[in-house]
Protein backbone atom coordinates (compact mmCIF):
# COMPACT_ATOMS: atom_id res chain seq x y z
CA UNK A 1 0.00 0.00 0.00
CA UNK A 2 2.76 2.50 0.78
CA UNK A 3 4.30 1.67 -2.97
CA UNK A 4 0.38 2.57 -4.28
CA UNK A 5 0.38 5.04 -6.90
CA UNK A 6 -2.42 7.74 -6.23
CA UNK A 7 -4.17 10.04 -9.06
CA UNK A 8 -3.66 13.60 -8.94
CA UNK A 9 -6.94 13.69 -7.49
CA UNK A 10 -6.46 11.25 -5.03
CA UNK A 11 -3.17 12.65 -3.59
CA UNK A 12 -5.24 16.24 -2.94
CA UNK A 13 -8.02 14.71 -0.55
CA UNK A 14 -7.28 15.54 2.89
CA UNK A 15 -8.53 13.89 6.29
CA UNK A 16 -8.95 15.54 9.68
CA UNK A 17 -5.95 14.94 12.02
CA UNK A 18 -6.31 17.18 15.02
CA UNK A 19 -9.52 19.28 15.26
CA UNK A 20 -9.15 23.08 16.37
CA UNK A 21 -8.97 22.55 20.34
CA UNK A 22 -6.38 20.15 19.97
CA UNK A 23 -4.48 22.49 18.11
CA UNK A 24 -4.30 25.33 20.18
CA UNK A 25 -3.67 23.23 23.02
CA UNK A 26 -0.66 22.51 21.00
CA UNK A 27 0.32 26.18 20.46
CA UNK A 28 -0.48 26.54 24.09
CA UNK A 29 1.66 24.38 25.15
CA UNK A 30 4.57 25.18 22.68
CA UNK A 31 4.19 28.55 24.00
CA UNK A 32 5.00 27.49 27.48
CA UNK A 33 7.39 25.09 26.73
CA UNK A 34 9.80 27.15 24.98
CA UNK A 35 9.18 30.11 27.21
CA UNK A 36 10.20 27.56 29.86
CA UNK A 37 13.23 26.32 27.88
CA UNK A 38 14.93 29.70 27.62
CA UNK A 39 13.82 31.40 30.68
CA UNK A 40 15.12 28.21 32.70
CA UNK A 41 18.29 27.41 30.55
CA UNK A 42 19.59 30.98 31.18
CA UNK A 43 19.09 30.91 35.12
CA UNK A 44 20.77 27.12 35.14
CA UNK A 45 23.96 28.54 33.10
CA UNK A 46 24.25 32.76 34.36
CA UNK A 47 27.73 33.49 33.40
CA UNK A 48 27.22 32.44 30.26
CA UNK A 49 27.36 35.34 27.85
CA UNK A 50 24.46 34.98 25.88
CA UNK A 51 22.47 34.15 29.12
CA UNK A 52 23.59 37.56 30.79
CA UNK A 53 22.67 39.45 27.08
CA UNK A 54 19.01 37.98 27.48
CA UNK A 55 19.06 38.41 31.24
CA UNK A 56 19.95 42.06 30.46
CA UNK A 57 17.23 41.82 27.37
CA UNK A 58 14.48 40.88 29.86
CA UNK A 59 15.32 43.19 32.28
CA UNK A 60 17.18 41.61 35.00
CA UNK A 61 17.03 37.88 36.63
CA UNK A 62 13.88 39.25 38.78
CA UNK A 63 11.50 39.53 35.57
CA UNK A 64 12.99 36.34 33.72
CA UNK A 65 12.30 34.83 37.11
CA UNK A 66 8.62 36.06 37.21
CA UNK A 67 8.59 34.92 33.27
CA UNK A 68 9.72 31.24 34.15
CA UNK A 69 7.02 30.90 37.15
CA UNK A 70 4.13 32.64 34.60
CA UNK A 71 5.40 30.07 32.08
CA UNK A 72 5.15 27.13 34.70
CA UNK A 73 0.99 27.93 35.53
CA UNK A 74 0.04 28.02 32.23
CA UNK A 75 1.69 24.56 31.62
CA UNK A 76 -0.39 23.12 34.94
CA UNK A 77 -3.26 24.71 33.23
CA UNK A 78 -2.52 22.81 30.05
CA UNK A 79 -1.82 19.88 31.27
CA UNK A 80 -5.13 20.35 33.75
CA UNK A 81 -7.43 20.93 30.29
CA UNK A 82 -5.33 17.33 28.59
CA UNK A 83 -6.44 15.29 31.70
CA UNK A 84 -9.90 16.26 31.25
CA UNK A 85 -10.15 16.10 27.83
CA UNK A 86 -8.07 12.55 28.10
CA UNK A 87 -11.13 11.12 30.30
CA UNK A 88 -13.96 12.90 27.63
CA UNK A 89 -12.53 11.07 24.90
CA UNK A 90 -11.48 7.37 26.82
CA UNK A 91 -15.34 7.55 28.87
CA UNK A 92 -17.59 9.50 26.39
CA UNK A 93 -16.52 9.01 23.29
CA UNK A 94 -14.88 5.83 23.72
CA UNK A 95 -11.69 6.46 21.43
CA UNK A 96 -9.36 3.72 20.88
CA UNK A 97 -6.07 4.69 23.19
CA UNK A 98 -4.14 4.57 20.23
CA UNK A 99 -1.16 6.67 22.15
CA UNK A 100 -0.84 3.11 24.55
CA UNK A 101 2.74 1.89 23.78
CA UNK A 102 2.65 -1.70 22.47
CA UNK A 103 5.22 -4.73 21.94
CA UNK A 104 4.54 -3.10 17.42
CA UNK A 105 5.97 0.11 18.35
CA UNK A 106 9.26 -1.50 19.38
CA UNK A 107 9.00 -3.88 16.35
CA UNK A 108 8.50 -0.73 14.27
CA UNK A 109 11.73 1.31 15.82
CA UNK A 110 13.55 -2.28 14.87
CA UNK A 111 12.09 -2.49 11.54
CA UNK A 112 12.81 1.63 11.13
CA UNK A 113 16.56 1.22 12.05
CA UNK A 114 17.04 -1.62 9.37
CA UNK A 115 15.81 0.42 6.66
CA UNK A 116 17.33 3.31 7.83
CA UNK A 117 21.05 1.48 7.45
CA UNK A 118 19.99 -0.36 4.14
CA UNK A 119 19.44 -4.04 5.78
CA UNK A 120 15.73 -4.20 5.09
CA UNK A 121 13.19 -2.84 2.17
CA UNK A 122 10.45 -1.52 3.47
CA UNK A 123 9.16 1.17 5.86
CA UNK A 124 7.32 -0.14 8.78
CA UNK A 125 3.75 0.19 8.40
CA UNK A 126 1.93 2.48 10.99
CA UNK A 127 -1.20 3.67 12.56
CA UNK A 128 -2.68 6.75 13.80
CA UNK A 129 0.87 7.37 15.66
CA UNK A 130 4.00 6.21 14.99
CA UNK A 131 6.38 5.15 17.77
CA UNK A 132 8.49 8.15 17.40
CA UNK A 133 5.15 10.20 18.19
CA UNK A 134 4.46 7.61 21.32
CA UNK A 135 7.75 8.26 22.18
CA UNK A 136 7.55 12.10 22.56
CA UNK A 137 4.04 12.13 24.47
CA UNK A 138 5.44 9.98 26.85
CA UNK A 139 8.81 11.80 27.47
CA UNK A 140 6.52 15.00 27.66
CA UNK A 141 4.25 13.62 30.97
CA UNK A 142 7.39 12.11 32.33
CA UNK A 143 8.92 15.04 32.13
CA UNK A 144 6.47 17.69 33.07
CA UNK A 145 5.68 14.97 36.38
CA UNK A 146 9.58 15.91 37.15
CA UNK A 147 9.11 19.04 36.36
CA UNK A 148 6.73 19.91 38.23
CA UNK A 149 7.39 17.90 41.80
CA UNK A 150 11.04 19.13 41.46
CA UNK A 151 9.40 22.81 40.54
CA UNK A 152 7.34 22.41 43.57
CA UNK A 153 10.36 21.88 46.04
CA UNK A 154 12.26 24.69 44.20
CA UNK A 155 9.19 27.23 44.73
CA UNK A 156 8.36 26.17 48.08
CA UNK A 157 11.80 24.90 49.71
CA UNK A 158 10.55 25.59 53.26
CA UNK A 159 6.91 23.49 52.96
CA UNK A 160 9.44 20.62 51.23
CA UNK A 161 11.93 20.86 53.55
CA UNK A 162 9.28 19.96 56.38
CA UNK A 163 8.09 16.79 54.71
CA UNK A 164 11.82 15.69 53.50
CA UNK A 165 15.25 15.59 54.23
CA UNK A 166 16.68 19.31 53.46
CA UNK A 167 19.59 17.16 50.94
CA UNK A 168 16.71 16.80 48.45
CA UNK A 169 16.11 20.73 48.02
CA UNK A 170 19.44 20.53 45.82
CA UNK A 171 18.49 17.68 44.27
CA UNK A 172 15.65 18.56 42.79
CA UNK A 173 17.70 21.78 41.93
CA UNK A 174 20.08 19.17 39.83
CA UNK A 175 17.08 17.33 38.55
CA UNK A 176 15.20 19.75 37.27
CA UNK A 177 18.26 21.59 35.63
CA UNK A 178 19.13 18.30 34.08
CA UNK A 179 16.01 17.19 33.09
CA UNK A 180 15.62 21.07 31.11
CA UNK A 181 18.49 20.10 28.91
CA UNK A 182 17.09 16.85 28.30
CA UNK A 183 14.36 17.93 26.71
CA UNK A 184 15.19 20.97 25.23
CA UNK A 185 17.70 18.83 23.15
CA UNK A 186 14.94 16.32 22.37
CA UNK A 187 13.10 18.97 20.69
CA UNK A 188 15.81 20.04 19.08
CA UNK A 189 17.61 16.77 18.05
CA UNK A 190 14.48 14.49 17.86
CA UNK A 191 10.99 16.88 17.01
CA UNK A 192 12.75 19.04 15.07
CA UNK A 193 14.21 16.83 12.44
CA UNK A 194 11.59 14.05 12.57
CA UNK A 195 8.37 16.75 12.25
CA UNK A 196 10.33 20.24 10.48
CA UNK A 197 13.00 19.05 8.49
CA UNK A 198 12.58 15.26 7.52
CA UNK A 199 8.71 15.74 6.59
CA UNK A 200 7.46 19.38 7.15
CA UNK A 201 4.27 18.11 9.01
CA UNK A 202 1.24 20.64 9.44
CA UNK A 203 -1.15 18.72 10.80
CA UNK A 204 -0.71 20.57 13.29
CA UNK A 205 -1.21 24.01 11.96
CA UNK A 206 -3.85 23.22 9.48
CA UNK A 207 -5.35 20.11 11.42
CA UNK A 208 -5.34 18.06 7.92
CA UNK A 209 -2.97 15.98 6.10
CA UNK A 210 -3.63 14.74 2.21
CA UNK A 211 -3.88 10.99 1.22
CA UNK A 212 0.01 11.14 0.30
CA UNK A 213 1.38 12.63 3.14
CA UNK A 214 -1.15 9.37 5.16
CA UNK A 215 -0.45 7.16 2.94
CA UNK A 216 3.76 7.80 3.74
CA UNK A 217 3.26 8.42 7.62
CA UNK A 218 0.14 6.54 8.56
CA UNK A 219 -0.81 3.54 6.66
CA UNK A 220 -2.88 1.81 8.77
CA UNK A 221 -4.73 4.37 10.15
CA UNK A 222 -5.83 5.10 6.09
CA UNK A 223 -6.72 2.09 5.73
CA UNK A 224 -9.11 1.65 8.83
CA UNK A 225 -10.66 5.24 7.27
CA UNK A 226 -11.20 3.74 3.72
CA UNK A 227 -12.41 0.60 5.50
CA UNK A 228 -14.80 2.41 7.49
CA UNK A 229 -13.76 1.70 10.96
CA UNK A 230 -14.85 3.92 13.66
CA UNK A 231 -12.26 5.92 15.55
CA UNK A 232 -14.92 6.94 18.37
CA UNK A 233 -18.46 6.51 19.67
CA UNK A 234 -21.32 7.95 17.20
CA UNK A 235 -24.51 7.12 18.95
CA UNK A 236 -25.44 10.46 20.58
CA UNK A 237 -27.80 8.88 22.89
CA UNK A 238 -25.11 6.73 24.13
CA UNK A 239 -22.71 9.39 24.58
CA UNK A 240 -25.38 12.29 26.44
CA UNK A 241 -25.30 9.22 29.32
CA UNK A 242 -21.82 8.91 29.37
CA UNK A 243 -21.84 12.96 29.67
CA UNK A 244 -24.36 12.83 32.73
CA UNK A 245 -21.92 10.61 34.09
CA UNK A 246 -18.58 12.57 33.26
CA UNK A 247 -19.27 16.52 33.75
CA UNK A 248 -20.42 15.85 37.70
CA UNK A 249 -16.44 14.20 38.11
CA UNK A 250 -14.76 16.13 36.08
CA UNK A 251 -15.74 19.22 37.63
CA UNK A 252 -14.80 17.70 41.02
CA UNK A 253 -11.73 17.12 39.60
CA UNK A 254 -11.46 20.35 37.90
CA UNK A 255 -12.01 22.04 41.38
CA UNK A 256 -9.10 19.43 42.84
CA UNK A 257 -6.84 20.54 40.70
CA UNK A 258 -7.51 24.06 40.62
CA UNK A 259 -6.62 24.05 44.17
CA UNK A 260 -3.79 21.69 43.47
CA UNK A 261 -2.30 24.83 41.17
CA UNK A 262 -3.17 27.20 43.53
CA UNK A 263 -1.18 25.43 47.00
CA UNK A 264 1.56 25.19 44.32
CA UNK A 265 1.67 28.91 43.50
CA UNK A 266 1.00 30.20 47.14
CA UNK A 267 1.76 27.82 49.79
CA UNK A 268 4.90 30.04 50.58
CA UNK A 269 6.27 33.27 50.09
CA UNK A 270 9.96 33.18 49.91
CA UNK A 271 10.70 36.65 48.30
CA UNK A 272 13.76 36.31 46.97
CA UNK A 273 15.44 39.69 46.16
CA UNK A 274 18.20 39.83 44.26
CA UNK A 275 20.76 42.85 45.27
CA UNK A 276 22.74 44.96 42.88
CA UNK A 277 26.52 44.22 43.28
CA UNK A 278 28.74 46.26 44.74
CA UNK A 279 32.07 45.96 43.63
CA UNK A 280 32.52 49.62 42.37
CA UNK A 281 31.50 50.94 45.91
CA UNK A 282 32.62 48.90 48.93
CA UNK A 283 29.67 49.64 51.47
CA UNK A 284 31.81 50.11 55.39
CA UNK A 285 28.95 47.75 57.24
CA UNK A 286 31.02 48.02 60.53
CA UNK A 287 34.27 49.87 61.28
CA UNK A 288 36.35 48.12 64.47
CA UNK A 289 38.33 49.91 66.67
CA UNK A 290 41.78 49.05 67.25
CA UNK A 291 44.42 50.63 69.60
CA UNK A 292 47.41 51.46 67.71
CA UNK A 293 50.35 52.97 70.39
CA UNK A 294 52.78 55.56 69.78
CA UNK A 295 56.49 54.85 69.92
CA UNK A 296 57.52 55.90 72.65
CA UNK A 297 61.26 56.73 74.66
CA UNK A 298 62.07 54.70 77.09
CA UNK A 299 59.89 53.86 80.15
CA UNK A 300 60.09 55.79 83.47
CA UNK A 301 58.21 55.55 85.89
CA UNK A 302 56.63 58.77 85.55
CA UNK A 303 52.91 58.42 84.46
CA UNK A 304 52.56 59.61 80.58
CA UNK A 305 50.87 62.75 79.45
CA UNK A 306 47.44 62.33 77.68
CA UNK A 307 49.50 62.91 74.44
CA UNK A 308 51.11 59.61 74.67
CA UNK A 309 47.77 57.34 75.53
CA UNK A 310 46.98 54.95 72.63
CA UNK A 311 45.09 56.54 69.52
CA UNK A 312 42.31 54.73 67.67
CA UNK A 313 42.69 53.97 64.28
CA UNK A 314 39.38 53.12 61.40
CA UNK A 315 39.82 49.71 59.98
CA UNK A 316 36.73 48.79 58.00
CA UNK A 317 35.01 45.21 57.51
CA UNK A 318 34.22 45.38 53.41
CA UNK A 319 31.31 42.60 52.55
CA UNK A 320 32.44 40.31 49.61
CA UNK A 321 30.59 41.15 46.20
CA UNK A 322 28.88 37.75 46.41
CA UNK A 323 27.96 35.88 49.57
CA UNK A 324 27.50 31.90 49.80
CA UNK A 325 27.23 28.90 52.26
CA UNK A 326 30.14 26.99 51.00
CA UNK A 327 32.62 30.32 50.83
CA UNK A 328 31.71 32.59 54.10
CA UNK A 329 28.96 31.16 56.01
CA UNK A 330 29.30 27.31 56.64
CA UNK A 331 33.32 27.85 57.56
CA UNK A 332 32.01 30.81 59.69
CA UNK A 333 29.30 28.46 61.83
CA UNK A 334 31.51 25.83 61.60
CA UNK A 335 34.33 27.89 63.47
CA UNK A 336 31.73 29.54 65.88
CA UNK A 337 29.08 26.69 66.18
CA UNK A 338 30.20 23.52 65.70
CA UNK A 339 30.80 22.36 68.90
CA UNK A 340 26.95 22.72 69.94
CA UNK A 341 24.88 22.53 66.44
CA UNK A 342 26.39 19.73 65.12
CA UNK A 343 23.82 16.54 65.32
CA UNK A 344 20.93 18.08 66.43
CA UNK A 345 22.39 18.70 69.43
CA UNK A 346 21.35 22.12 70.59
CA UNK A 347 17.50 22.78 70.02
CA UNK A 348 17.12 20.49 67.00
CA UNK A 349 19.16 22.98 64.62
CA UNK A 350 22.44 21.35 63.03
CA UNK A 351 24.51 23.91 61.30
CA UNK A 352 26.98 21.23 59.71
CA UNK A 353 25.92 20.97 55.99
CA UNK A 354 23.40 23.93 54.20
CA UNK A 355 20.51 21.44 53.72
CA UNK A 356 21.06 20.79 57.56
CA UNK A 357 20.52 24.08 58.35
CA UNK A 358 17.60 25.62 56.01
CA UNK A 359 15.50 22.86 57.26
CA UNK A 360 15.91 24.82 61.27
CA UNK A 361 15.33 23.18 64.71
CA UNK A 362 12.83 22.56 66.45
CA UNK A 363 11.40 26.02 67.04
CA UNK A 364 11.13 26.30 63.37
CA UNK A 365 12.96 27.27 60.47
CA UNK A 366 16.48 29.60 61.29
CA UNK A 367 16.75 31.25 58.07
CA UNK A 368 14.44 32.88 56.05
CA UNK A 369 15.54 33.62 52.77
CA UNK A 370 15.19 36.95 51.51
CA UNK A 371 14.37 38.42 54.86
CA UNK A 372 16.77 38.60 57.53
CA UNK A 373 15.05 40.59 60.06
CA UNK A 374 12.50 38.28 60.35
CA UNK A 375 15.19 34.86 60.56
CA UNK A 376 14.99 33.49 63.87
CA UNK A 377 18.82 33.17 64.73
CA UNK A 378 19.46 37.06 63.30
CA UNK A 379 17.12 38.34 66.20
CA UNK A 380 17.85 35.65 68.43
CA UNK A 381 22.02 37.09 68.20
CA UNK A 382 20.51 40.70 68.02
CA UNK A 383 18.49 40.84 70.92
CA UNK A 384 20.79 39.13 73.18
CA UNK A 385 18.93 35.57 74.14
CA UNK A 386 22.00 33.44 72.82
CA UNK A 387 23.78 33.85 76.18
CA UNK A 388 26.47 30.65 75.38
CA UNK A 389 27.69 32.99 72.70
CA UNK A 390 27.18 36.12 70.32
CA UNK A 391 28.45 36.35 66.81
CA UNK A 392 30.42 40.05 66.54
CA UNK A 393 28.87 42.32 64.57
CA UNK A 394 30.88 42.00 61.74
CA UNK A 395 30.29 38.29 61.34
CA UNK A 396 26.44 39.63 61.84
CA UNK A 397 26.48 42.16 58.86
CA UNK A 398 27.74 39.36 56.75
CA UNK A 399 24.97 36.59 57.95
CA UNK A 400 22.41 39.31 57.93
CA UNK A 401 23.78 40.40 53.83
CA UNK A 402 23.98 36.54 53.18
CA UNK A 403 20.22 36.38 53.90
CA UNK A 404 19.16 39.41 52.26
CA UNK A 405 20.75 38.21 49.17
CA UNK A 406 18.90 35.05 48.74
CA UNK A 407 20.53 32.79 50.55
CA UNK A 408 22.68 31.17 48.16
CA UNK A 409 24.39 27.46 48.60
CA UNK A 410 27.29 28.28 45.91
Amino acid sequence: MANATLSPQTEDRTYERFPLARRIEHLTMLLSFTTLGMTGLIQKFPFNATSQFLIGILGGVDTVRNVHHIAAIILMFGTMYHIILLGYNLYVLRMRMTMLPVLQDALDAFQALMYNIGLAKKRPQMGRFTFEEKAEYWAFVWGTIVMGVTGFMMWNPITAAKILPGEYIPAAKAAHGGEAVLAVLAIILWHMYGVHIKFFNKAMWTGKLTEHEMLHEHPLELADIKAGVPSQETDPIKIRKRQKVYFPIATVLTVIMLAGIYGFINTESTALTTIPPQDSQPAEVYVHWTATPRNTSTPTAAPQSAAATPELTATPFVLPSVITWDANIGPLFQQNCGECHVDDDKGGLNLSTYANAMIGGRNGAAFMPGDSANSHMVIKFESGDHSDFTLPLEELALVKAWLDAGALEK
